[in-house]
């Protein structure tokens, strides 16, 4: 017997709103959807469902009488022309929810080891002065101006692993999980912070430039050691409101170009253009990071630095366009669950203290072979 199912229709189109998907996408899979909608039809239970993972939407709400609100779980300091974001998708939720559930375990697994909570956490206010916030992050972190590499992505990979080296799991990823096809948007956000005494944990959009993650990075760290949990855009072309989130830009891009080293290499008469990826190049940052600096150092107007910041950003964001989240398995995946949460899931599960099933769920594969593999190439025998 076919069973269909009665659904309020603002639901559909609150679904497919939320879903960000294509409205021809969603008909061309649904080809009844108008009539849905409208009240002509009704879905079989079985299409609802289709309906509801095509969407990314939980089942359940199409049971309820009238749309749900939804709101990130976390304190949002994003913004888009200084308003506050709307909804959520439900690509950054599932991202958020998926951190809190690898943050819990970590959180009892440190426990377990008797280990102590982490004195960077929660050390610094808002009234630490922000040169002072900067060089006390890079003292704990061993991250000056040479110590970062060769290019974006060596301090980038020598920061994370500077974080994690003091206890701060670091995830990276540009999908959901391990979904190639779940793509996350770095306009939506770039990364977010989870603060614990004992499992503090920062997401940075793997979607972004590379040299953009590296002023997510240094932003959301600035929030563990601040010690408020926050999502953020990281927007350099504002002055947020919320006092928290400028102080995290400000001590971000201290510890990414000290402003008195930027003073020295500044060449005032030179191309700005060239001058900034010059710059970039010398302090492992962005062009948007060193085009706030030279503002911030009275080389450049506000009207003058917003102006180059919109131009700026547009080129930037075309850079991102067609970058995926590929690449060798055991090379990225690792990175996006943190290899020091990767380590402690594969030790507990050897340890015979964590299920295999459990252990593959958390971290994103299915194969006894993979987790083998992995656990070699992570050093753990």
């Amino acid at each position: 017997m076919t069973v269909r199912v009665n659904v309020e229709p603002a639901l559909y189109a609150w679904a497919s709103e939320r879903s960000r998907l294509g409205v021809e996408e969603l008909l061309h899979k649904f080809p009844k959807l108008r009539q849905w909608e409208s009240g002509e039809h009704t879905p079989t239970l079985k299409q609802l469902e289709s309906f509801a993972r095509a969407t990314r939407t939980p089942v359940g709400y199409f049971f309820l009488p009238e749309p749900p609100v939804e709101e990130v779980p976390i304190p949002d300091f994003r913004t888009i022309g200084d308003e506050q974001v709307a909804r959520p998708s439900p690509n950054l939720l599932d991202t958020i929810f998926e951190c809190q559930q690898r943050q819990d375990w970590f959180r009892e697994y440190a426990l377990g080891l008797g280990l102590e909570p982490i004195p960077h956490v929660g050390s610094l206010t808002v009234a630490t002065p922000v040169g002072h916030a900067a060089s006390v992050m890079s003292e704990a972190l061993t991250f000056s101006v040479g110590q970062r590499g060769s290019n974006w992505s060596d301090a980038f990979t020598y920061l994370r692993d500077q974080a994690e080296e003091v206890g701060i799991l670091v995830m990276v990823s540009g999908v959901v999980g391990s979904n190639t096809h779940r793509k996350l948007d770095p306009q939506e956000f770039r990364g977010f912070a989870l603060v614990d005494p004992i499992a503090p944990l920062v997401f940075v959009n793997g979607a972004d430039t590379k040299a953009a993650q590296i002023f997510t990075l240094a932003h959301e760290l600035a929030h563990i050691w601040l010690g408020e949990t926050g999502l953020s855009d990281a927007d350099l072309g504002s002055a947020p409101s919320i006092a928290a989130e400028r102080w995290c830009n400000e001590v971000a891009a201290e510890l990414l170009v000290p402003i008195e080293a930027l003073r020295t290499e500044f060449a005032p008469a030179a191309d700005l253009t060239a001058e900034l990826n010059r710059l970039a190049r010398r302090f492992k940052a962005s062009t948007l990071v060193l085009l706030r600096r030279v503002h911030e150092a009275g080389f450049l107007a506000w009207d003058d630095y917003r102006k180059a910041y919109r131009a700026e950003l547009a080129r930037v964001m075309g850079l991102i366009v067609g970058a995926g989240d590929g690449g060798n398995f055991y090379n990225t995946q690792p990175v996006r669950v943190s290899k020091l949460f990767a380590r402690s899931v594969i030790a507990s599960t050897l340890e015979g203290q964590t299920l295999h099933t459990d252990a593959f769920r958390m971290l994103g594969f299915k194969k006894i072979s993979t987790f083998h593999e992995l656990s070699e190439r992570l050093g753990i025998t």
